[in-house]
């Protein structure tokens, strides 16, 4: 390993980062606005502290609450053995962990659901031009729909028939992950069909050859020959999955971060930027372990272990 290398890899990112800090906190208390001077990354710190100490308050409350409760049924049962007693569940507000939690399950119901439709539709596409001229066109139609453009519709369909006295899920979670499936569906079905039908000729030939079933062909040409354009279209949908969970939890209401941000927008405290600031770095650092974790999988089941993956 030289030195050049060890510059790009360790020393241009952390001087970058370095600069990128020095920048915003210079410049940070020069702008004012409604709520007062931009906070500085150190400002933004406090704030991140802040939060960590709600969260770890509200975690003893929930302790303490559970504890009350199981103190008041061992005298209830030591009164009258027979006793019904109960566990009422904690009700606290959520915290900015908590909604930190929420979202990335959101985000990853909607992106598993899309995956397991989009790569399957895309590979029939694939091997079959009859398919891929069929949902072409509707593939190109919804592909530039916005997700604030399909949440109401898709808000009113659940509201319609998503009708439950005690529903698994919240119509607010259920709302979210559709948006989501909705709006990262596309990139999937677009790189899986491109992947599978620029599988090499070679290949396909030594399929005919052998006389393959046309499942066996799928697992043993299809797929390992697809496999890197269809992770391309996973990163890019679950990218695209992880913005618009944000705009969707903020008008659905699902307590994520984006109804954190929005939470905050309204409150219009004094902390409030500082603690937007937060959630936004936090939604970067999420969006970007998404997505080494998405090139993690790439490389663990792309059967070509040399190909540069970025």
């Amino acid at each position: 390993m030289n030195t050049k290398h060890i510059f790009q890899t360790y020393a241009a990112p952390f001087i970058g980062i370095l600069l990128f800090l020095a920048i915003w906190q210079i410049g940070a208390p020069k702008i004012v606005t409604s709520l007062g001077a931009v906070p500085g990354p150190v400002q933004v710190f406090d704030q991140f502290e802040g939060l960590v100490a709600e969260h770890q308050a509200a975690r003893q409350k929930e302790a303490d609450f559970y504890q009350r409760q199981e103190e008041r049924n061992t005298e209830a049962l030591k009164e009258d053995p027979k006793a019904d007693v109960t566990i009422r569940p904690y009700t606290g507000k959520a915290t900015f962990f908590d909604q930190i939690w929420t979202s990335i399950f959101t985000v990853m119901t909607g992106f598993v659901l899309a995956g397991l439709i989009a790569i399957p539709l895309g590979i029939v596409a694939g091997l079959s031009q009859t398919v891929y001229s069929a949902i072409n066109p509707l593939i190109q139609l919804f592909k530039p729909v916005s997700p604030l453009a399909w949440l109401p519709i898709v808000t009113i369909i659940v509201s319609a028939v998503y009708v439950s006295d005690d529903p698994m899920f919240a119509k607010s979670f259920v709302t979210s992950a559709l948006t989501v499936l909705l709006c990262c569906l596309w990139p999937t079905i677009i790189n899986t069909t491109v992947g599978v039908a620029n599988i090499s000729k070679d290949l396909q030939n030594v399929s005919k050859v052998l006389r393959l079933s046309w499942w066996t062909h799928v697992r043993k040409i299809v797929l390992p020959s697809a496999i890197p354009m269809i992770f391309t279209g996973l990163r890019l949908s679950l990218g695209i999955a992880w913005m618009v969970l944000i705009a969707a939890e903020m008008l659905a209401q699902n307590p994520g971060l984006g109804k954190f941000v929005w939470d905050e927008f309204q409150n219009g405290s004094s902390n409030s930027l500082g603690r937007i600031i937060v959630a936004v770095i936090v939604i970067g650092l999420i969006g970007f372990a998404l997505d080494r974790g998405m090139l993690l999988l790439q490389r663990h089941f792309s059967w070509d272990k040399s190909a540069a993956l970025r």
